[in-house]
């Protein structure tokens, strides 16, 4: 079961990689997708008690550290909220997962159709950085 999640979410994190979703604050490489929850396979998202539905996302946050050769994943605080075109705040609620060397941080959200969503994201990395990372992206319900 570690192996479907960690090439999932390796996957998934190397998507940003060439499309360069990737913030870089002091030391460290703060990773960022933002993905419907349907992209992960029901039997993953049922044991990491991921709720998988065509109005439920995902925001996937990994911190990398840009100080050590390799680039190895570092744990950080990440805390933040979303914000719809009118305006309404929604807090993002992030769980760390481990799985071997890689760390990710994951916070569920509910979208509705073509919805717009900024996202406001505080990581904190303590020496190695510490900062704000700011994006957006429109979304659409699967059914």
């Amino acid at each position: 079961m570690k192996y479907w999640i960690i090439s999932i979410l390796a996957s998934l994190l190397s998507l940003p990689a060439y499309t360069g979703q990737f913030k870089t604050i002091k030391n460290v490489e703060v990773h960022y997708s933002a993905f419907n929850s349907t992209f992960i396979p029901a039997k993953v998202a049922r044991s990491y008690k991921i709720k998988r539905n065509g109005y439920s996302a995902l925001l996937n946050i990994s911190v990398l550290d840009n100080s050590q050769v390799g680039k190895p994943a570092t744990t950080a605080k990440i805390s933040g909220r979303s914000q719809n075109l009118i305006g309404q705040i929604k807090q993002l609620n992030f769980r760390e997962v481990k799985e071997g060397s890689a760390i990710y941080y994951l916070a569920e959200f509910p979208i509705s159709e073509e919805e717009q969503i900024t996202f406001f994201i505080d990581v904190n990395a303590g020496i190695k950085g510490t900062g704000q990372l700011k994006f957006s992206q429109k979304f659409y319900v699967e059914e």
